[in-house]
This record gives C-alpha cells, structure tokens and sequence, in this order.
C-alpha cells in the first residue's frame, strides 16, 4: 500500500502540482510587481 502511494505522488503528480503552484507564485509576484509600479507612477503624475 505504502509502495503504491509513493509510486503515485512521487511521480508526475508531485512535479506537476510544484510546477503548477511555481507558475501561480510567479504570476502573482509579477501582478504584484505590476500593481505597485502602476501605483506609484500614477501617483507621482497627479
């Protein structure tokens, strides 16, 4: 039982869950980023 555990979620499903969660972090940082840039630039004009 325990083999067949690991066999399953040591294989594609663990990498493709971290890959997944690493592009949800990477898009957030980025809308983050964007959304702070978008802030200041906006406040420094008006």
């Amino acid at each position: 039982m325990q083999g067949m555990m690991d066999g399953m979620m040591g294989g594609g499903m663990m990498w493709g869950i971290g890959l997944f969660w690493l592009l949800i972090l990477v898009v957030l940082v980025l809308a983050a980023g964007a959304l702070i840039k978008y802030l200041f630039f906006s406040g420094k004009r008006s």
